[in-house]
């Protein structure tokens, strides 16, 4: 490769389940949709897709990365998946010299929900010893990049944001009444599906329906414990955990929808957040790290939607109780939702973003 095509191309390292429909994620969406966009900024793309359970891998998965990145040419630019890059500071090691490399964070690895205290703190210190080796540092919300400057003592210089974008979609009118729920997201303890059903429970007497929709193979146990929570409170007429949904199966989800639930204990942008809005479907969330960045407000300074306190089902029922009970609030967050669609940018400004931050 020449120097001036070296200098062109981007070397971007994925999690080889980017594609996988039965594990879609907002981690893997960012990724294959900058690396669709960047060659409109010039640069080329040359994607390394490596196999493992990340951030955990095997012996033969750390291998795989280190052979790959040998084959990777001196002074290239290669732009690393966080889930990857974090997990293995000491495969960077010997390439931070002669390769720059930019380390891409979706959401810091000691903040997943759930893990063990041990396993948080050596995640978190494998992914610090990381981001130090890095030549640059991309975080995908404000929250985020302040989180990593914080938790890791990084200059505030090196932390970049480049923000996800959104396709377009067509407006969701939405029904009358309200009362088709939605939440989408893996189902897991960062994103609180838990704590959704038994708030729910206490508004049955209320007129609604809720689909969950995302993988549930990241976490079985959390999903058992999901379903027991549906079971014992008869619910299960009402509650449809629908597995994971990509492309057009998920866009008819989302036009049979009034509002999407997001009640994640831990969220650094909320991409499904800006998916309904870009659909004008307002959104109830717990006012969790990114997210009310991430929902806006419309010009008039209206919310599109409502926020609660994080992992708090109290708080959580009433705004639902809320949302089916007063007619004016919904018409004001669908108005709201429907105006903040208007400011909502596509993945071609992340891809411009990212490309000035390789140059």
């Amino acid at each position: 490769m020449t120097a001036s095509a070296t200098a062109r191309t981007v070397h971007v390292v994925v999690p080889a389940d980017i594609d996988d429909p039965a594990r879609p994620s907002g981690g893997n969406a960012y990724d294959r949709r900058v690396c669709r966009a960047l060659p409109a900024t010039g640069r080329s793309v040359e994607e390394i897709a490596v196999a493992g359970a990340w951030p955990e891998p095997d012996a033969a998965d750390r291998a795989e990365l280190r052979r790959r990145l040998a084959t990777v040419p001196d002074g290239a630019v290669v732009l690393l998946d966080g889930l990857v890059a974090c997990a293995v500071p000491d495969v960077l090691a010997p390439h931070a010299g002669r390769l720059r490399l930019v380390v891409l964070v979706h959401l810091p690895l000691g903040d997943e929900v759930g893990l063990p205290p041990a396993v948080a703190a050596d995640r978190a210190a494998r992914e610090r010893a990381t981001l130090h080796l890095a030549t640059t540092v991309v975080a995908t919300s404000p929250w985020a990049a302040r989180r990593l400057v914080a938790v890791h003592g990084l200059a505030a210089d090196r932390v970049h944001v480049a923000p996800p974008g959104v396709e377009p979609a067509p407006l969701v009118p939405g029904d009358e009444a309200g009362g088709r729920l939605l939440c989408v997201g893996s189902i897991t303890p960062t994103k609180g599906q838990d704590l959704l059903v038994e708030a729910l429970a206490q508004i049955a007497d209320r007129q609604w329906t809720c689909r969950l929709v995302g993988p549930l193979v990241r976490d079985t146990a959390h999903v058992a414990a999901v379903r027991e929570r549906v079971e014992r409170h008869r619910l299960g007429d009402r509650v449809e955990i629908a597995g994971p949904r990509t492309g057009a199966d998920l866009d008819a989800v989302y036009a049979a929808t009034d509002l999407l639930v997001l009640p994640s204990r831990a969220e650094s942008y909320g991409m499904v957040v800006a998916e309904a809005l870009a659909r004008g479907i307002p959104v109830l969330a717990a006012a969790v790290d990114g997210v009310p960045e991430t929902l806006g407000r419309a010009p008039d300074g209206a919310l599109p939607g409502l926020l609660v306190p994080p992992a708090d089902v109290a708080a959580l029922a009433v705004a639902l109780g809320r949302w089916l009970d007063e007619p004016e609030l919904r018409r004001t967050a669908r108005g709201a939702a429907r105006a903040r669609r208007g400011a909502l940018t596509g993945w071609e400004v992340t891809a411009r973003c990212l490309a000035d931050l390789l140059t």
